[in-house]
């Protein structure tokens, strides 16, 4: 059977892309050319074709997708990729495929349209307001007051997120803001965001809707660094969290679902929990958790959210009820210093409790301190039924690791 993915590179992709191989479908890859050099043996292997398309031209993708998936008689399309959501919903409508509303898909990409699906669905969301300048920026970041988050208005994986604490510091976050680049050189949304700093623990809701009906699978806990830049450093889950906690956390994850107009296919929802119980969403993305979390899924809880996400886009039934009542974490490693990376030391063996042990970060590489998800090294799981011998063996294999860098030779 054959089906269309957009873009196959990535954990995720790459994760769809062996679920549907092993389910018999064919899997067609659509990706630009650039990408498509860096698709591995095996990758490429497990597809039964590609499309080659230029993002960049949105419009033209579209009609290049459409066109591909008529001529191969598709039978379901999907993508793991935050910036190729919009897209997905349009070429799902376009060919009359399980897909979200295709009217206001692009709110869950586009944090400015974000805002106004979140404000017109009674989504609980800190303060906002949109800026197009840094006048303007300084005028709301001394409404909203310090600290402040500034954030661009299309990124993505915390790219180009500051939390400003003083007025000084709010011309490099605009600038940091307005650097950041979207990928396959899209068009930019140049606004920024100035958001309220909202107070507490971080969480994600990972969900599946079909037919706008949705299963919540769990609710993950966040580790996140502090200062200026909020990178997430591990994932656990599913979170154990008092009755009236969870349910508040729930209840605003299924008002931004349907505000965003998710109809079939994965949620991720961003969340803090304050200290007085309230509930507050940061984002929403119309995609699995990134990081490891559909991982993590399916050693905790006995799901596989790969081959469910493809039961959802072939209008099939999904396997949604836990089969396990477990517990995993991911850590990621990262460095505080800037320059080469020398060595990644003290990994700990694969094991049935750590599963995965991996640097993704090759020796000789210029490294430096996260300031986005993308300044992760690698990472490693742990698994296991209780969640504090599970956070207490991945925090202890992390101390055990030693990132070794050359200050002197970074660029």
């Amino acid at each position: 059977m054959p089906v269309l993915l957009l873009e196959a590179a990535g954990p995720e992709s790459e994760q769809l892309t062996r679920a549907a191989a092993a389910s018999g479908h064919h899997v067609h890859a659509v990706t630009d050319s650039t990408t498509l050099a860096t698709y591995s043996r095996e990758l490429r292997q497990l597809l039964a074709g590609h499309l080659v398309t230029d993002f960049a031209r949105p419009d033209q993708a579209l009609k290049d997708i459409t066109g591909y998936g008529r001529r191969i008689g598709a039978k379901a399309l999907l993508t793991a990729n935050e910036y190729l959501t919009d897209l997905a919903a349009r070429a799902c409508a376009a060919l009359d495929l399980p897909g979200n509303d295709p009217e206001r898909a692009a709110a869950a990409r586009n944090k400015a349209l974000m805002a106004a699906r979140f404000d017109a669905g009674h989504v609980a969301t800190p303060r906002t307001t949109i800026v197009t300048d840094l006048r303007e920026l300084r005028a709301a970041a001394a409404a909203v007051g310090f600290p402040c988050v500034i954030k661009p208005a299309d990124g993505a994986g915390s790219a180009g997120v500051t939390v400003v604490t003083t007025p000084h510091a709010l011309q490099s976050a605009w600038h940091a803001a307005r650097q950041a680049k979207a990928m396959y050189g899209m068009p930019r949304d140049e606004r920024v965001l100035v958001q309220e700093h909202v107070r507490g623990r971080e969480f994600s809701v990972e969900s599946v809707t079909q037919h706008q009906v949705t299963t919540h699978l769990c609710i993950t806990r966040k580790h996140t660094t502090g200062g200026i830049h909020r990178v997430e450093l591990g994932h656990a889950l599913p979170a154990r969290l008092p009755a009236a906690a969870e349910r508040a956390l729930l209840e605003q994850a299924e008002r931004a679902i349907a505000a965003v107009g998710v109809r079939n296919g994965a949620t991720h929802t961003e969340l803090v929990l304050g200290p007085d119980g309230r509930c507050t969403v940061l984002e929403i993305g119309a995609r699995l958790g990134a990081g490891h979390i559909g991982v993590l899924i399916q050693h905790a809880l006995g799901i596989d959210p790969w081959r469910s996400l493809w039961d959802i886009a072939l209008g099939h039934p999904a396997t949604l009820t836990p089969a396990r009542n477990g517990y995993a974490a991911v850590r990621f490693l990262t460095t505080p210093r800037a320059g080469r990376l020398v060595a990644v030391t003290g990994l700990p063996e694969m094991t049935t409790t750590i599963p995965a042990v991996r640097v993704r970060a090759a020796e000789g590489t210029d490294v430096g301190p996260a300031t986005s998800n993308r300044g992760r090294l690698g990472h490693v799981i742990v698994t296991g039924r209780d969640p504090r011998t599970v956070d207490d063996q991945a925090d202890q294999i992390l101390r055990q690791i030693t990132v070794t860098v050359d200050p002197g030779s970074g660029t």
